[in-house]
């Protein structure tokens, strides 16, 4: 049987700050649920790679992105950033 490989993930500040800040107790649990499968498949087909960047991706989570980079060698996920879809890009 083949062994998986379960990744780390890490919050970095600012998502940190957002999730602290989210008053919405639905929309919170959903995206730590999202953020927590990331560990088990870092890559899922709903991840989007992020142009013009080498290796951030970001996952849709109803009108909010999780944005995220994949650090293979560490095997870890690092969650860089989480907003609404209208001010994540700016």
């Amino acid at each position: 049987m083949p062994r998986v490989i379960r990744y780390r993930v890490a919050i970095e500040r600012r998502a940190e700050k957002f999730l602290a800040k989210l008053n919405d107790v639905r929309l919170k649990t959903r995206l730590l649920e999202a953020i927590d499968a990331l560990a088990d498949s870092p890559r899922p087909h709903v991840a989007k790679k992020m142009a013009g960047t080498e290796c951030r991706h970001r996952i849709r989570v109803g009108d909010y992105r999780i944005i995220y980079e994949i650090e293979a060698d560490a095997i870890l996920v690092l969650v860089v950033d989480i907003g609404h879809r209208r001010e994540i890009y700016t």
